[in-house]
């Protein structure tokens, strides 16, 4: 007997609506949902797949403690009662000695951050790190400065667009990020098709440039010097209506001496973006009616991303696109979360780092110093940490240092469905739910922030059940606080009230304590006037359509910096700007002989680290990632494909094999991250692929992250490439040269 069950992936932003046919309490087949009222019948290969992944025999069914090299099974009882003893102890010296680490798939389950951070603070810590500071800080730092609030985030409106300018990003197969957009390549193939002018800006010519039409190959790291020189051209042809911006904005007056000196010629010597291509490309934005610049990744992780994405911000702004129909919106979601946490100072708090006095960006503390924390004493070092829903062996920079830290700890606890990279180093690992096995709704940016191309609710129930004795994460960190003798949120009436709920819920079950998040979820649901959740399952279970986002909504109207116009000039950024000079220098310098700027690339058959440990996904030629080289780099340096190459940075070195790829921009070499799994001991099939982690390369520490926002640089590296040096044995490939 099988059922049907409609659900929504949560994997990416992209939510995409799915059908799961279940069988015997175990998914038989994924599907594409043909009546979900936004993604209509899309879905990528991940997606549908997913459950293989979820199904693996490597899944943790029961807590483990490490004893000695070896990991064995514990009850829950055992192990939150010694974990909840030696967070005690960390605490009596000081609260900040626990830290936590979120990850990406964190993100992705409403409850889990929620009741994450309600562990955090009930034992007192702000000592709490984030994926964000590897991938997308820089947005969330330029946000407060400019709009007074983190998550107050423009996103094109694609609808009505004349001209989008896509800067490093490739949604084609990366999906939109900020921004939850379905079927990126047949959006593309629509903007283009009623009329529209789709430009990409960027070191490859990606999957997404050819679905545009048109592409600008820009140098890794040379962002900041194409926004500069795009905004002296949109001044000097007056593209700014003073009176219209002065009435919503302030600072116009700081940016005119700031931009003088980047002309297009001057900056076409950093970027290689020649000045007629940019001039040209700046009248059109100005003569559309409705144009957006949008930026991802590729600019975010460049070294100057919180720079670049706020000259970014600021050229939308003042040029009148920002809050208009065709340029950029800002969504007003189901309900008003940045007026409600900017009121209460959520994710607003102002604090530096121990180590490098590294401002905290939403409440997090730039990863890039997690080793450093670890590693220097003090009442506040950092030795016992929860890693959750997060691999940052894989995602932070300098793993190789990260992973000394890491093996020092007094207590290393990790929450996950694996023995990953990071897991193999706990000392107790807590088997959590897949996102099939739970009750779910839209993580925070979709419905609940309005950043959706087309809005919708959704609520989905457990698909399919836990296994053994896996738990959800909110549960989880509700019987961490009861064993840390601390409430939830620092709240001994929600601890007893959530605890009693949980308790009544496993007596009428005849199960493990667990919360009834159907119930928690109804309150968030009945604050924004769309019933309960039952009733939403009920009535639109393949979602609930909601109105589209308006223009001029937001300027003088959500903006919430204290006079609540938007800061083109906050203090901060001008006075990281103040070393831009430096930055040209070197963007101009001339590489010395065998050395490349090093970028990452994605895959449409893997998502950062998580689909690895699919047979499928890694067979073949795929059971690797490879250094790809422009041909006539390659003749150069005496490589052909299948060559090994050995790759060098200031921090480390990898080998791995050749391709040749003629879409890259000459100089430059690309590199897929989210491999390197030799040291995982619960993933048999990606343990046995033969990739390398990237981040091997890349710099942490104070001096290597971004002032601003505590951004590491984990694209644009400067590396040196030579053959390999020594026998070629294929083991060596994720071993340093």
């Amino acid at each position: 007997m099988s059922d049907v069950v409609p659900t929504f992936c949560r994997i990416c932003e992209s939510l995409c609506g799915l059908e799961v046919e279940v069988r015997d309490d175990r998914v038989a087949a994924v599907r594409p949902d043909g009546a979900h009222v936004a993604t209509a019948g899309f879905a990528c290969v991940k997606g549908l797949e997913q459950h293989t992944l979820y199904d693996s025999p490597d899944r943790l069914t029961t807590p483990l403690k490490r004893v000695g090299d070896r990991f064995e099974p514990i009850s829950w009882r055992q192990a939150l009662r010694e974990i909840g003893a030696a967070v005690k102890r960390q605490r009596r010296v000081h609260p900040n000695r626990v830290a936590m680490y979120v990850g990406t798939a964190a993100g992705f389950s409403f409850l889990h951050p929620i009741f994450a951070q309600g562990f955090m603070q009930g034992i007192g810590s702000t000592s709490l790190y984030a994926s964000a500071t590897q991938d997308c800080a820089n947005k969330f730092a330029v946000a407060r400065h400019i709009y007074g609030f983190p998550f107050l985030q423009p996103f094109p409106d694609l609808e009505r667009t004349e001209l989008l300018v896509i800067v490093g990003a490739n949604p084609v197969v990366s999906k939109w990020s900020f921004g939850q957009v379905t079927n990126p390549a047949e959006r593309l193939r629509q903007l283009r098709a009623r009329g529209a002018r789709v430009v990409v800006v960027d070191p490859r010519r990606t999957e997404t440039a050819v679905a545009a039409g048109e592409h600008l190959f820009i140098r890794p790291g040379s962002d900041v010097f194409f926004y500069l020189a795009f905004l002296h051209e949109v001044l000097a042809r007056g593209g700014v209506d003073r009176a219209s911006t002065d009435a919503v904005a302030r600072g116009l007056d700081a940016l005119a001496p700031l931009v003088a000196p980047w002309t297009p010629e001057r900056c076409a010597a950093a970027t290689g973006v020649p000045a007629d291509a940019l001039r040209e490309l700046v009248g059109a934005y100005l003569a559309a009616d409705g144009a957006a610049l949008y930026s991802s990744t590729g600019v975010n992780m460049g070294g100057s991303g919180a720079l670049a994405f706020w000259l970014q911000e600021v050229i939308n702004a003042v040029t009148g696109n920002l809050d208009r129909p065709g340029g950029t919106l800002v969504g007003q979601g189901l309900v008003d979360f940045p007026g409600f946490s900017h009121a209460r100072g959520v994710l607003m708090r102002d604090a530096r780092s121990r180590v490098g006095g590294l401002p905290v960006v939403n409440d997090a503390l730039a990863g890039g110093v997690l080793a450093d924390e670890i590693l220097t004493p003090g009442d506040e070092q950092v030795r016992a940490l929860f890693v959750t829903g997060g691999n940052p062996l894989l995602t932070m920079p300098n793993s190789a240092r990260l992973a000394d830290a890491l093996r020092s700890l007094e207590l290393l606890v990790v929450v996950d469905l694996f023995l990953t990279e990071t897991a193999s180093l706990a000392d107790y690992v807590l088997p959590a739910v897949s996102p099939l096995q739970r009750p779910d709704l839209p993580f925070v940016f979709p419905a609940f922030l309005g950043m959706q191309s087309a809005p919708y609710v959704q609520a989905t129930r457990a698909v399919v059940p836990p296994t053994g004795e896996q738990r959800d994460e909110a549960s989880i960190y509700l019987d961490l606080c009861r064993a840390s003798g601390v409430g939830l949120f620092g709240s001994r009436l929600a601890q007893l009230a959530l605890g009693a709920l949980a308790s009544m819920r496993s007596l009428f079950s005849r199960g493990p304590r667990r919360l009834p998040q159907a119930l928690l979820m109804s309150l968030f649901l009945r604050a924004a006037r769309q019933g309960s959740f039952r009733r939403l399952l009920r009535r639109a279970p393949h979602g609930r359509a909601l109105p589209g986002e308006r223009a001029g909504t937001f300027l003088g109207a959500r903006v919430l910096t204290p006079d609540g116009r938007v800061d083109l000039a906050p203090a901060a950024l001008l006075a990281e700007a103040t070393d831009l000079e430096r930055r040209f220098a070197a963007a101009t310098a001339p590489p010395a002989p065998g050395t490349f700027s090093l970028i990452t690339r994605r895959h449409l058959m893997t998502h950062n680290s998580w689909t690895h440990n699919v047979p499928r996904f890694v067979a073949g030629k795929r059971a690797t990632n490879y250094l790809y080289v422009h041909p006539d780099d390659a003749a150069g340096l005496g490589l052909a494909a299948g060559d090994l190459a050995d790759v060098r940075s200031t921090t480390g070195a990898v080998r791995l094999p050749v391709e040749l790829l003629d879409t890259l921009l000459p100089g430059v070499v690309a590199l897929p991250h989210g491999w390197g799994h030799q040291g995982a001991r619960g993933l048999t099939v990606a343990r046995a692929t033969r990739g390398v982690n990237v981040n091997l390369l890349a710099a942490d520490g104070p001096d290597a992250l971004e002032p601003v926002s505590g951004m590491a640089q984990l694209t644009g590296i400067p590396v040196t490439v030579t053959p390999a040096a020594g026998p070629a044995d294929p083991t060596s490939w994720s071993g340093g040269a």
